[in-house]
């Protein structure tokens, strides 16, 4: 009894304030193998915010994602997470303090998607807020519109629905941040919006949430600050009217771009320039 009672007094995590800096990279300079894929890199995520990475492929996302997760550990420069850098936080207090959804989830035996659901609980086993798990999986499968198929074996999914239960997964875990690396890669229209609107329902509850975007539609609808890489640094960071800008993103992506207002609400609208390629330098 003394052993579980001292587990369940451990610290955990409060709610953050708003705009509190919830994941921190300063000067952030990565190699793998003889390239250096980040090079200098500085960026925060905020509480009550939604930060989009975008950028052209090789531009260093994933590589920043990876390392704002603590999950690469940089050759050069900090990462802090909570307030604290990531490498004096155990493994198990980190995963009460951010969760993190990887490109691709997978699993060797088939297990139900509600237990799968219920793995994003077991950083809180033995604490005080294990009596929240039920709850937890209950509304990750409702909001991820998964609950329908709930007993199912994760292995007889779809790509879109795999992806819809591994966020599922993220959200039960209820950490302050969430990073979520191309949640929208394999899904349809509507359920790409879906993915976002929960993205702007846990920013707006007070979490930070760091995404990964191949769409810049997307990133300029949701996120309230984007960030621009391009050849392993930040080319741009701010609000997505101020950033998502047509000579900026021409250079970066390579491709002519254009940029107006959406007719409606104002929100940037963002699309290649066809036929204008063989014009770009």
């Amino acid at each position: 009894m003394r052993g579980l009672f001292s587990v369940r007094e451990r610290e955990l995590p409060g709610r953050p304030a708003p705009g509190d800096v919830l994941a921190q990279a300063h000067g952030l300079r990565l190699r793998l193998g003889d390239r250096e894929v980040l090079s200098g890199v500085d960026l925060e995520a905020r509480a009550g915010e939604v930060l989009a990475l975008v950028g052209p492929n090789g531009a260093g996302k994933s590589t920043l994602f990876a390392a704002l997760a603590a999950d690469l550990a940089p050759d050069a420069g900090t990462v802090r997470i909570a307030g604290r850098p990531a490498g004096d936080w155990t493994p198990r207090d980190l995963a009460l303090r951010r969760a993190v959804l990887p490109q691709s989830s997978s699993l060797s035996f088939p297990f139900p998607v509600a237990e799968v659901v219920r793995m994003g609980r077991a950083p809180w086993a033995g604490t005080a807020r294990e009596d929240e798990d039920e709850a937890a999986v209950t509304e990750a499968l409702r909001a991820t519109e998964t609950e329908g198929f709930a007993d199912r074996a994760f292995s007889d999914l779809s790509g879109g629905e795999r992806a819809r239960v591994a966020l599922a997964r993220v959200l039960a875990q209820r950490t302050p941040l969430l990073l979520l690396d191309e949640p929208t890669a394999a899904l349809d229209l509507r359920h790409q919006e879906l993915v976002l609107r929960i993205c702007r329902g846990r920013a707006e509850a007070g979490d930070a949430v760091v995404v990964v975007l191949h769409d810049l539609g997307l990133a300029a609808a949701y996120a309230d600050r984007v960030a621009v890489l391009d050849g392993g640094g930040v080319e741009a960071v701010g609000a997505p009217a101020e950033v998502l800008e047509p000579s900026l993103l021409t250079r970066v992506y390579r491709e002519p771009v254009e940029v107006f207002p959406h007719p409606r609400h104002g929100t940037p609208v963002i699309l290649p320039t066809r036929g204008a390629a063989e014009h770009l330098a």
